[in-house]
């Protein structure tokens, strides 16, 4: 029964939080404060009570900079004749989408309750405007949303490889050997995600670093707790990596349309830190990515700390049972040493004897 609820489980991971996107608490910005600004956010707050965190600036170019800032995803200029949406779908597509649907809800709200008053006022157009757009290569940031998984399953393979092989004796030959193979893999991953796919166009250098990064910290991880733990290491880094980690960490959408308290927990964990990261670098020039690097950086740590001295606090090597086999062959050495009850020992089969020829000689 323990397999079908374990995949059940799974499942419920990964489906539930796919299943409930919606807005909720999304930073999104108003240009002015103008009656019509102020009847839009109002209708907004009574439709869509805890959607949108408003934010009130100046100007258009005021919301393009906190766009780029990633304090917003986007910001709605409203006036009387016309909605501007500003938009970055780099920082996420449904976002990005998402505004384009509520400026045109607005814009039919405005236009009935122009028909229905006594002065019929002309139709109001709506403006689309990408300030941050995704790679042309990748205009819905699918190779960006799909990359993440195959991260965190490498970065655990590499974890087990460096906590297990026997080739690797001192922790400091782990340690370098995991460096050296995460900043392959990252390699790697950049190679095919913008020289084949395109999906990353800038700061190539920094983009690569983020995905090295983000291996060290899964596989760093990996590699610590099976250290500390043994096989059931293994299990723990990859239930909390891959079913836990994954579907919470937004790359496919936003943390902010993800069910309440499931965002704060992936932004929390290595997959979705990476993925906020990684977007913040490629797209944004690392704005508002310190608090994610923070987050791998301490994966990290913790995850180095446990390969350099997880023997020295468990006492033992790694994948050995609590003092089993160590008792065994201390036990079978003594056994080994005293004289079974079935037959005598060499030594003192060989008293016997020299007794026997005595008594013969006597």
């Amino acid at each position: 029964m323990v397999l079908p609820l374990v995949i059940t489980l799974v499942v419920l991971l990964f489906a539930w939080p796919a299943g409930r996107i919606a807005p909720r608490d999304v930073p999104v910005g108003i240009v002015g404060t103008g009656a019509a600004s102020q009847h839009a956010v109002e209708g907004l707050v009574q439709e869509k009570p805890g959607a949108f965190d408003f934010h009130l600036y100046p100007d258009q170019q005021a919301a393009r900079s906190a766009i780029e800032n990633r304090d917003v995803y986007g910001a709605l200029a409203i006036s009387s004749h016309d909605i501007t949406v500003l938009k970055a779908s780099a920082a996420s597509a449904s976002v990005a989408q998402l505004l384009s649907e509520v400026a045109q809800q607005l814009a039919d709200r405005a236009a009935q309750q122009g028909a229905a008053g006594p002065h019929p006022s002309a139709k109001i157009h709506v403006t689309a405007l990408d300030v941050v757009p995704v790679a042309a290569e990748d205009p819905r940031g699918v190779v960006f949303s799909s990359a993440v998984f195959p991260l965190t399953i490498c970065g655990i393979l590499i974890g087990a490889f460096v906590a297990t092989a026997r080739g690797l004796r001192r922790p400091w030959h782990r340690l370098l050997t995991l460096l050296v193979a995460c900043a392959a893999a990252g390699l790697g991953a950049y190679l095919v995600a913008q020289g084949f796919l395109g999906a990353l166009p800038h700061d190539h250098v920094a983009t690569w670093a983020i995905l090295s990064l983000v291996l060290i910290s899964i596989s760093a991880t990996a590699a610590g707790l099976i250290r500390l733990l043994g096989q059931a290491g293994l299990g723990l880094s990859a239930a909390l990596m891959v079913f836990v980690g994954n579907p919470f960490s937004g790359a496919s959408s936003a943390p902010e349309l993800l069910p309440e308290g499931v965002d704060h927990v992936g932004q929390w964990l290595p997959p979705g830190a990476g993925a906020s990261l990684l977007r913040d670098t490629a797209y944004f020039d690392g704005n508002g990515g310190s608090g994610h690097l923070a987050v791998l950086a301490l994966w990290s740590v913790c995850g180095f700390t446990a390969v350099m001295f997880g023997r020295l606090i468990t006492g033992r090597a790694p994948g050995t049972k609590t003092g089993a086999k160590t008792g065994a062959t201390a036990s079978g050495a003594s056994v080994s040493s005293l004289p079974t009850s079935g037959a005598a020992s060499p030594d003192r089969r060989h008293a016997h004897a020299h007794a026997r020829r005595n008594d013969d000689d006597g």
